[in-house]
């Protein structure tokens, strides 16, 4: 089991639109509705790669309730999410199909009280014990303490679990600190922790700063890593047109997998490429194509850096 944590739970609302311009009205050609924030996404992904996953944050209101009932559709997907009296915000993302381009407008979470923050914390330590490795992921809602993702990660720790943290900011540059098993930044994230904007240097700087691993996100670049066991680089074979909203969540996932099913580094990274890559490929934000997946799989590389 595999433990998934998104203190910043969302319904992830996609609408899609012939051409998006401002100033004017559109209309709506489809709308898609899931559970969205980076966790959970992370979690569908799991499930679908054959993973059972445990999802915990904090869910609130009318919007939680939508999120929770649309979590129950997912095989192999456990519910631990903890209620606030807040309502959990909604993600929009506008797809213009004429440029492929989207729009995303993230609403703010619900202020989390340290009654509910001390809710969540106990029901955490109660289900770390029972996991085989952690995700967290994304942003903290406000009330949270900013080093919030810090004390998680070493809760897991002090119980032998592995941990991967995708988030940014201060969260993650307090996280680092704890010493996550993976750290997984994209580009940006990753320069405004280190102060560099040369991945490779700033991937060591952020392992000196104590993750064991450091997994860059640097889009059409696909992923660097940068582990003990050494550094790769893994691109796909072809620039990929699509949404990139997910993509990095199912790298998230495919570094995840990888690490418990105990695959070397390239495997995981080719993995990670793919399943991101066939995110983008997706009509729908955060889920990933199957077909396009083994296709990719078959053909990413992760070379020697």
């Amino acid at each position: 089991m595999i433990l998934t944590v998104t203190l910043n739970t969302a319904l992830d609302i996609t609408y899609r639109v012939r051409s998006l311009r401002p100033h004017t009205s559109h209309r709506v050609t489809e709308v898609v509705e899931r559970p969205g924030g980076k966790g959970l996404n992370v979690a569908r992904v799991l499930a679908a790669l054959g993973h059972e996953v445990t999802v915990t944050g904090f869910t609130g209101g009318a919007t939680g309730r939508i999120v929770q009932d649309r979590l129950t559709a997912v095989p192999g997907l456990v519910d631990a999410l903890v209620p606030v009296t807040g309502s959990t915000r909604r993600t929009i993302a506008v797809v213009d199909e004429r440029s492929g381009d989207t729009t995303q407008l993230n609403e703010p979470g619900p202020t989390v009280t340290p009654a509910e923050w001390s809710a969540f914390q106990e029901a955490y330590e109660d289900l770390v014990p029972s996991v085989s490795a952690v995700a967290l992921c994304g942003s903290l809602p406000p009330g949270v303490p900013v080093g919030a993702y810090a004390g998680l990660i070493r809760t897991a720790k002090a119980a032998g679990i592995p941990v991967l943290l995708d988030t940014s900011g201060e969260a993650l540059r307090r996280g680092v600190a704890a010493r996550p098993d993976i750290l997984k930044p994209n580009a940006d994230e990753l320069a405004e922790l280190t102060g560099s904007h040369e991945p490779l240097r700033a991937t060591q700087d952020a392992r000196r700063r104590g993750a064991l691993a450091v997994v860059a996100s640097l889009g059409k670049e696909g992923l660097l890593a940068t582990t003990a066991q050494g550094r790769w680089r893994a691109t796909p074979p072809a620039p990929v047109p699509g949404n990139p909203t997910g993509a990095g969540d199912s790298v998230a996932a495919g570094l995840l997998s990888g690490l418990v099913e105990q695959l070397p580094w390239p495997d995981r990274l080719t993995r990670a490429v793919a399943l991101s890559a066939a995110t983008v490929l997706s009509p729908v934000a955060g889920e990933f194509d199957r077909a396009a997946y083994e296709d990719l799989l078959a053909r990413v590389v992760a070379d020697r850096a």
